[in-house]
This record gives C-alpha cells, structure tokens and sequence, in this order.
C-alpha cells in the first residue's frame, strides 16, 4: 500500500472507469469523488489556499472565508484544518443536509442564508462572505468564482491526469460548469496537450444561462448558472473561460436525475446531481463520436452528499420527477387538460396590491372556488410556468381586502409586502388519495400539481374526490 504525510497527499489523482454506453466510442468516467473530500473542488481548495499563503493574504491564525454550494467548502475545511486555519462557510437554504453535516464535521462554522436572494441582497451567500471576511481579523475570502488558482489547479493536475491516463487518446471532455474552473482548467491543458483537434463539452442545466436558458432556477446543486430576476447585472465568473469551451449541451433535471438514479443501480457507481448532467451530456457525445473517439466524462462528486434529495423517492415523487404507479390514481388524473394548456394562475410578488385583487375578484367570477394564487419572483412572461422554488408564498382575496380595509395596505403596495404561506404541492405522480387527504388538513382548498420540479396546473379537493370517483 502507498504512504502518505498527510490527507492533502490524497486529493487527486482519481481514477477511469469505463461506463456502458449505446455508442461505439468507448466512455470514461474521471471519478471526482474518490478523492479524500469526496469531489472535484478539493483540488481548488488546496490550490487556493497554497496560493494565497504564498501572495501573504492567508497567514497563521487566520480565517478561511467562502460562499459555496457545499463541495468547495468541504475542500477548503479539509485544507484548512491539516494547516490550522479556522474556516467559516456561508451556504443556501437548497444545499443539502448532508453537505452541512460534512462541513460541520471537518470543523467549519456554517452560516446559513435564504437561497431566495438577488445578487445585490445583503444577505445573499456571497455578499454576506465578502463582507464577513471584510469585518474579520485575518480573514482571507476564497472567491472562487473569481480566483484564478481554480482553474489552474485543474490546468496542472485534472488535465495531465487526463492525457496520461488516455495515453493521449482522449478525443472528447465532458465537464459541469459551474465556477467554470473544472472545464477551462483541464480543457485548456488537454487542448495544449492534444493535435488541435480535442473537444471540449460543456454540460449545464437547462434553464442556467451558461447553456443559453433563462436563469430560472433549477435542481441540480453545484452546476449551472441562475440569475434571480430582480438581480440588477449578470455577472459570470471569471474561472469560467468561454474560449476553451467548443459548445454547451443543455440536459434536463428529470434526465440528470433519472441518469444518476441508473448509473447507481446498473454499474455501482453513486455519484451526485452534477456528475447526472455531465454523464447525460456525455452519452450525447458518445452516440455521435465515432468508434475511434474517446470521451471522458468529469463525475465531481459523489451520491452520499444527496441521498435526501436525488437517491429519496419522496422527494423525487413529491416534485415531479417520478411518475407514480400508473395502476392508481394519481394526481395527474385530477388534472382537466384545459387547466395544463393555459396558463398558470400565479402572482409575480413584485404585482401591486390593485393589480391582485383585480386577478382574485376575476377568479371568483370564474367559479374559482377559493379565492387564492400562488406568489413569488416569477420572471416575466404570461406562458412561463414557476419551478417549485419560485413558490416563495400566496396571496388570498379575503387578506387583502381586509388589510386595505384597516390601512395596512395601499393598492400600489407590491405584494411582496402581504404574502402568506405558500400552497400546498403536489407532484404529478403522487397517490390521489393521499393529496386530498393533506389538502383537507390545509387552510386553503388549492394546491399546485408539479411535474419535473415545474407549476403545471391549480388543484381543489373537489377535483381529487372526482378523480378517485371516478371508475377507471
């Protein structure tokens, strides 16, 4: 067996594994989350802290500050605690419990921030960093969308692994960008390396801005790039190196989803929700590189950070990325065609208290039989349906009406100022039965229906019991 100093001798150097594929060009998986942390980003921990130790930012004593989705953060713990630094982390509420737990267990403070934030909040993770490490003695703020030691810990490590690994055969990348120091790092290398012919994918959500979507939210942790409506300058990270990147392949959560789900269960291979967007992307590759080509895939982390979220069937059922036993009823079957072809009933919080109550007062006139809609920072756009975190609350007639009554409310109020919790939701696939039995409990008697994490359609307890009357 091999004998090391110290856990930093164990980041990197992860290994191949060839994953099956209906293409003729053969598929490698870069297995990111065999390194000591677990993912990709303890190579970029360990470059920039080595870094900055080396400029004079990061002495003795001092404070390792970041705002991180969890995966750098565990990088710059580890780091952080073989070399005695104190580490304070600020994260979303979407990270998942496991990646607090990990980062807690390496000995970092956490801070936890809504994930509903523009840009310019104060409140928003990396705002909040930048001004912790401001006020903080001896603090040194990573910033690793901006540092340049990301990328170039992944130009000196990941893309030599790569090629000798290859034996230089290696005809295709295909890498996440989220900091974007992954795929410029190692493509740039192998590109350097190769004839001038090497590929270099980009694998993103659908809707991240990087793959040319609309900057609405979407599930994949530690990928992709959002952009909060309300957020005044789109800012991309300069880790990211466009120049590198020969063109961006948009996947699907329901397909990234469903791709990690399937690598677990048919090679034994447990990895997370970014390392199912890159290898969805790369089996596209594959299926149109020729025999001769060699695709490798980045997989940076691993499964056992997700297991509440990607690995849980109730999670998964309950956004509607699982379909449910198509021998019940489902929720989907409550749902009227008419309801899944028009738009969906929903309040931008940003709409005055006027402009609500005229949709509401329109809604009862409508036989809507309770008198609320859902709210939050939709963006723009009458046939754009939310994503589930778009769901911040709702807006009822009868709250409304009674605060402009006793003057707590002016119609030119945005109704951002007045929202009440949000709706109830279900995902499409969800048992009938049950769904009317939690919409009885809740004070409302609507509820939004889901499919693959989007609003599709409102939903009444009149319209479940009909369902689950009715003979099939």
């Amino acid at each position: 067996m091999d004998v090391y100093e110290s856990a930093l001798d164990l980041i990197g150097g992860t290994p191949l594994v060839r994953i099956r594929t209906a293409g003729a060009a053969a598929l490698y998986a870069k297995l990111e989350y065999l390194s000591v942390g677990g993912s990709a980003k303890d190579r970029i921990g360990r470059s920039m802290i080595e870094r900055a130790e080396k400029d004079g930012l990061l002495g003795p004593g001092g404070t390792v500050v970041e705002a991180t989705s969890g995966n750098t953060g565990v990088g710059l713990a580890l780091v952080a605690a073989e070399k005695g630094y104190r580490t304070v982390l600020v994260v979303s509420d979407r990270v998942s419990k496991e990646k607090v737990d990990t980062l807690r267990a390496f000995g970092a403070e956490v801070v936890v921030k809504p994930s509903n934030r523009p840009r310019e909040h104060p409140d928003h993770p990396m705002r909040f960093a930048a001004r912790l490490a401001e006020t903080t003695p001896g603090a040194w703020l990573a910033n690793q969308y901006d540092n340049p030691a990301n990328p170039e810990a992944h130009y000196l490590t990941t893309g030599p692994e790569i090629w000798r690994q290859t034996q230089g055969r290696v005809t295709h990348l295909v890498s996440c960008i989220g900091t974007g120091g992954t795929i410029s790092g190692a493509g740039r290398y192998l590109k350097e390396a190769g004839d001038g012919t090497l590929q270099v994918i980009g694998a993103d959500p659908a809707s991240s801005l990087y793959a040319g979507g609309d900057g609405r939210p979407y599930f994949i942790e530690a990928a992709g790039h959002f952009l909060h409506p309300d957020t005044a300058e789109d800012v991309w990270p300069t880790s990211y190196h466009p120049d590198v990147v020969d063109r961006v392949v948009p996947v699907a959560d329901r397909e990234a989803l469903h791709t990690l789900r399937q690598l677990a269960r048919t090679q034994g291979l447990l990895v997370g929700g970014s390392s199912g967007t890159a290898l969805a992307a790369a089996h596209r590759v594959a299926a149109g590189a020729g025999a001769d080509a060699v695709v490798v895939v980045i997989l940076p982390d691993s499964g056992r950070q997700y297991l509440s979220k990607y690995f849980n069937d109730a999670w998964m059922l309950g956004l509607g990325f699982l379909d449910g036993d198509a021998g019940a009823v489902r929720v989907a079957d409550a749902v009227t065609g008419d309801s899944l072809a028009s738009p969906l009933p929903y309040l931008n919080s940003r709409t005055t208290v006027g402009d609500a109550l005229a949709a509401l007062r329109a809604r009862v006139r409508d036989g809507g039989a309770d008198p609320v809609l859902p709210a939050g920072p939709c963006p723009t756009g009458p046939d754009r349906r939310p994503m589930a975190p778009e769901l911040t609350g709702s807006v009822t007639l009868a709250a409304l009406e009674s605060a402009l009554r006793n003057g707590t409310a002016d119609p030119s109020d945005q109704v951002a100022d007045h929202l009440e919790a949000p709706l109830l939701t279900f995902g499409h696939g969800e048992p009938a039965e049950d769904a009317a039995g939690r919409l009885a409990r809740h004070p409302h008697d609507t509820a939004v229906v889901l499919a693959d994490g989007c609003a599709q359609a409102l939903i009444t307890s009149s319209a479940l019991r009909t369902a689950l009357s009715t003979p099939r």
